[in-house]
């Protein structure tokens, strides 16, 4: 789920994807050059495709890495026509459980919500983050390959409920009043489970009432991630957080994955290797 802070927006592309399909192979990464690469890809979406300025030591190495990488599973696309490792990997997604976190570690979606309700009734958890595509790969087949794989992850290690943060490209909470407004009335998290932004950019907001939102019209402006989430039936926390480093408003989303399970399980048609020991 989507920027730095986990919330990249996955797009259809505008350019034909030429790539053949059984070249584009989904899995978990195996090895320190792997989550290298998948770190170079992550670095060339967030930072050089939207321009953002990149803190020192992301810029030195051209990754973007933080602590949490070496504790995270990596889902990672790759095009098995490419031949060098760099270039190959055309799209992740880092994963965390929270039994592989350090004592120390929170997750990193606390950094900009309390999902303190989440932690206590939600289960087994599933965090998703750091999620990018090349543009030339952002196709429904790529995205549907993405599900595919967090699907069998969450059926291999039994999780209860997935979470991350989603982002609108935007820097005023007001220029998208409509878009939080119809979250707020139409795809609320419960009361036991929801997360909560703090600080919340849009807590003095004035929100339209439910009956004036042109639902169809609302719902097809919002981010194609956001729209992807909601359709497999994810929920939404409470207010929205401001990401001034890289400009953008973020909510946090929480699939139960009882409400994903069923309709992706029979569809797999890919097998997920853990990943090797360290």
């Amino acid at each position: 789920m989507l920027s730095h802070s986990d919330a990249l927006t996955l797009e259809k592309s505008q350019v034909p994807f030429s790539q053949p399909t059984q070249s584009i192979v989904l899995r978990l990464a195996t090895t320190q050059a792997e989550i290298h690469a998948a770190q170079r890809l992550r670095y060339k979406t967030f930072y050089q495709e939207f321009g953002v300025v990149p803190p020192p030591h992301i810029l030195a190495e051209e990754r973007d890495h933080d602590e949490y990488d070496p504790h995270a599973d990596h889902l990672i696309v790759i095009d098995e026509s490419i031949a060098n490792l760099d270039d190959r990997i055309v799209g992740t997604y880092r994963l965390f459980r929270r039994e592989n976190l350090p004592d120390k570690f929170d997750f990193f979606t606390t950094r900009e919500f309390d999902i303190s309700k989440l932690k206590e009734n939600g289960g087994t958890l599933l965090e998703l983050g750091r999620s990018c595509v090349l543009p030339e790969y952002r196709t429904k087949y790529v995205v549907q390959k993405l599900w595919q794989g967090i699907a069998e992850y969450v059926s291999l290690h039994k999780i209860d409920s997935i979470f991350g943060v989603a982002s609108f490209h935007e820097e005023n909470p007001a220029t998208i009043l409509e878009h939080l407004a119809y979250l707020h009335h139409f795809h609320p998290c419960p009361e036991n489970l929801r997360p909560a932004a703090t600080p919340d950019c849009a807590s003095q907001l004035i929100f339209p009432d439910k009956t004036s939102l042109d639902v169809k019209r609302i719902f097809l402006e919002l981010p194609p991630l956001i729209k992807g989430y909601l359709r497999v039936g994810s929920l939404v926390g409470q207010g929205a957080y401001k990401d001034t480093s890289l400009g953008h408003i973020d909510v946090c989303i929480v699939l139960p994955t009882q409400n994903i399970t069923s309709k992706y399980a029979k569809h797999f048609d890919i097998k997920i290797t853990e990943k090797e020991s360290k």
